[in-house]
């Protein structure tokens, strides 16, 4: 591998990523992105783990969504204990998936049946949350050396800075889409209703309260004429 050339392949990526404008444009960029930069890597996913469940963030190559699949109803695999941080691992290597593999016996038998070869993953993560593991697979056996396994990890740390501002991105975005409908709700209650700024809001807050549902849906309800402040 050409570090040099790899090293200009990341600083184009970073500025790929950050153009991205939505949190799952990033995630699908960076599975995309491991295959076309990682030598040997046939598809490549993001998995995360959520109340015990295998949740597919992004996947490139079919293979991906399966493998994600049989791990979550098998409860074991390496994406699978990579991303809940099981024994604190942040970086796997299975450089040949057709020898045994002690640790996850039922999904190395299921993954060879899928046509794995190899895989190499590494956790997703900045110092304040964890995103999920970024999954690599290849058919051919002995494809991942630690070599590929540097050069996923230089590429997981550029990924996860890139879905941490694309979250703060998405956030400040949600936030404001939220603040416009609750301001239009509010005009809506205010002339059909002849309330006053701070009456409109109490109202909206009440109905949110009494119904346990966000004040956005309600006024996203007012908007839709679904809702009165009866």
């Amino acid at each position: 591998m050409e570090w040099r050339e790899y090293a200009e392949q990341m600083a184009r990526l970073a500025r790929e990523l950050l153009a991205q404008d939505s949190m799952q444009g990033t995630l699908d960029e960076i599975a995309a992105s491991a295959v076309k930069l990682v030598e040997g890597c046939d598809a490549a996913g993001i998995l995360a783990v959520s109340k015990g469940r295998a949740v597919t963030l992004a996947a490139c190559g079919d293979v991906v969504r399966e493998s994600d699949r049989l791990q979550g109803e098998l409860g074991e695999g390496p994406c699978f204990d990579l991303a809940r941080r099981k024994g604190g691992e942040r970086v796997y290597r299975i450089a040949d998936m057709t020898q045994p593999q002690s640790a996850w016996e039922r999904f190395a038998a299921a993954a060879r049946g899928l046509g794995v070869g190899s895989m190499t993953g590494v956790l997703l993560y900045t110092h304040e949350e964890d995103f999920g593991a970024l999954n690599l697979y290849a058919q051919r056996p002995g494809t991942f050396s630690k070599d590929i396994e540097t050069a996923g990890w230089l590429l997981a740390s550029h990924a996860a800075v890139a879905l941490a501002s694309a979250r703060t991105i998405d956030q400040l975005e949600h936030a404001m889409e939220s603040r416009h409908a609750i301001g239009e709700a509010m005009g809506i209650l205010m002339e059909r209703h002849h309330l006053s700024e701070d009456d409109a809001f109490n109202v909206l807050r009440r109905i949110s309260q009494h119904h346990n549902i966000k004040m956005r849906d309600v006024a996203q309800r007012v908007r839709n004429g679904r809702t009165s402040p009866a």
